[in-house]
């Protein structure tokens, strides 16, 4: 049990970033909202289903407020987080497992066909957590199972990844292969531009180009910044 002062520091860290939250993403209109969501849902729809059978289990670890785990169809889908009270933003038939730790012991060995984690490892206070978090991802995936992660990638956002004071630890597409051997995943699929680097702060693109975006790899190499790689465990002897 952490002592009273160790709660106290946890509770100002806590109150910090609800501040950084609260101006870096202000309450969203309806408007954005939609957008948010009709974007999520073309990237699923248009990008990452291809990994994700109907009759899978999901997890999305970091679901922050829902928008990929939402947008899933799957037999069973568990959105999973660090912050309390996100349960609300997701929608009917997804579960949610709050977590004070990269663990999560609910979940048994072998039993996820799809993890995916987004904008996360970036937070991570420094390199072992990332480590531990990718075990635990090994862990909970059945031996077919894929690991999908979305990231900046400081190799080609330049200093803009430091503009975001809770980004902590710098990973690039080159180091992330490194990280993953440390759990055992194998990368399948990488690329180290993918989708533009953020969302905030810019104006509401049209759903269509983002849908035409995704069909244009070429247009990936000027304007993504964002890798994006798909792993598996690996295999004994291999």
């Amino acid at each position: 049990m952490a002592s009273d002062s160790q709660e106290d520091v946890d509770g100002d860290v806590r109150d910090d970033l609800r501040a950084i939250y609260e101006g870096r993403f202000p309450k969203e209109d309806a408007a954005h909202q939609q957008w948010r969501q009709g974007l999520w849902q073309i990237l699923v729809d248009d990008y990452f289903s291809r990994w994700i059978d109907r009759d899978a289990t999901v997890l999305d670890f970091g679901c922050g407020h829902g928008e990929f785990i939402n947008a899933v169809q799957a037999k069973r889908r568990i959105g999973v987080d660090v912050r309390q009270g996100l349960d609300k933003h997701l929608s009917d038939g997804v579960e949610f497992m709050s977590t004070s730790d990269v663990r999560v012991p609910s979940i048994a060995d072998g039993t996820v066909d799809v993890v995916f984690c987004s904008n996360l490892l970036e937070h991570l206070p420094d390199r072992e957590t990332v480590t531990r978090l990718l075990r635990e991802f090994e862990r909970m995936l059945t031996p077919t199972g894929r690991l999908l992660i979305l990231g900046p990638n400081l190799r080609y956002t330049g200093s803009a990844y430091w503009d975001f004071f809770d980004h902590i630890l710098p990973i690039t597409d080159k180091s992330l292969v490194e990280a993953l051997a440390t759990a055992a995943l194998v990368p399948e699929t990488l690329i180290p531009r993918f989708l533009p680097y953020t969302t905030v702060g810019s104006r509401l693109v049209p759903l269509g180009f983002v849908r035409a975006y995704l069909r244009i790899p070429l247009a990936w190499r000027f304007l993504g910044a964002q890798f994006f790689a798909v792993s598996r465990r690996k295999v004994a002897g291999s």
